[in-house]
């Protein structure tokens, strides 16, 4: 793995079966992601941008090839080393948010810093400051069912802003947010990732979060088609 990389993927193949049926979701995808990096996958519905995303947060096995993170090979660990990966290394956003409905929106933003072991004011105090740069600190005490969707999207992002990660992994970040909302978790994500060096690698297809991305890398039938490094003003 080359110096200054974060990720290096190899050759990457994922078949999903479904009975006799098999579908190829990733044809040998090859990619290197850098620190620092605010790279957007894009591609249509069914490229394969969701499976890439699992598979470099640990969350799927491969059917071939390799994902190394920071020199450590991940794409062969058993389950419990994959949870401790995740829980230390990487910050993922959902599609489907995957908060806790039991959890107030506090709770949930505070969850991976249970894990970790901070004690509840540590992590309350995080996890506050974390929905209050998203706007949502008034619905701390909100459980997921009480919230819109647009909500719930910032409380999974708040949770994975929270604990500090030096990557995070958003599957459509932006994805039920209206206008406003959309553009200040983008601002926020830019910000972190300047000041705080955050890598960042995301699936859109948001125009909104396109013309900000220092690169963009094109999926398409489960292969890359074009990987283009922006010059942004």
């Amino acid at each position: 793995m080359s110096q200054g990389n974060v990720y290096s993927v190899k050759n990457l193949k994922k078949i999903y079966h479904t009975g006799e049926v098999k579908t190829q979701a990733l044809s040998g995808v090859n990619l290197d992601i850098h620190q620092g990096e605010f790279t957007a996958i894009a591609g249509p519905s069914g490229s394969g941008k969701s499976t890439l995303l699992h598979l470099m947060g640990a969350l799927d096995e491969p059917s071939e090839g390799e994902v190394w993170l920071n020199s450590t090979r991940i794409d062969n660990l058993n389950k419990v080393d994959s949870a401790q990966l995740r829980l230390w290394n990487i910050g993922f956003v959902f599609q489907a948010y995957n908060l806790i409905p039991v959890l107030t929106a506090l709770e949930n933003a505070a969850f991976v810093l249970e894990l970790r072991g901070l004690s509840k004011k540590e992590r309350e105090a995080k996890a506050l400051e974390a929905l209050k740069a998203l706007d949502m600190a008034e619905y701390a005490d909100r459980k997921p069912n009480q919230l819109s969707g647009g909500q719930q999207q910032r409380v999974a992002v708040a949770r994975a802003l929270a604990a500090d990660p030096r990557i995070i992994l958003a599957d459509e970040p932006t994805a039920n947010l209206d206008s406003k909302t959309g553009h200040a978790l983008i601002d926020h994500m830019l910000r972190l990732n300047k000041e705080q060096g955050i890598t960042f690698v995301f699936s859109t297809h948001d125009p909104r979060l396109l013309e900000h991305v220092s690169r963009l890398v094109q999926l398409e039938d489960g292969q890359i088609v074009s990987d283009e490094v922006l010059q942004l003003a």
